[in-house]
């Protein structure tokens, strides 16, 4: 039986804020959110190794790439995820 991940299911269990459903897929070293109705990348989350800090990415268009003004954010997973839902860039593909 597979192991439990367990920041899988605590971004999967978040709630957006009225941006619409979200959904999780773990893929290489991380997390990718995509928009559920577009299929559309929102942010990608890559864990730090240190307890449930994160790195946050926004989609530029073409890759993942920094998502604040001086670099890629990190912080712990729920600020993270707070940050994603009430920042309107990482909503423009969705």
């Amino acid at each position: 039986m597979p192991k439990a991940d367990a920041l899988l299911e605590r971004i999967e269990a978040f709630h957006y804020a009225g941006r619409g459903e979200v959904v999780v897929r773990k893929l290489a070293r991380g997390y990718s959110l995509l928009s559920a109705r577009t299929g559309a990348p929102i942010a990608r989350l890559r864990p730090t190794g240190e307890a449930d800090k994160v790195r946050v990415l926004w989609w530029n268009g073409e890759r993942w790439g920094a998502s604040g003004s001086f670099g890629i954010v990190t912080m712990p997973l729920d600020e993270a995820l707070g940050y994603i839902a009430t920042k309107p860039a990482f909503w423009i593909h969705a």
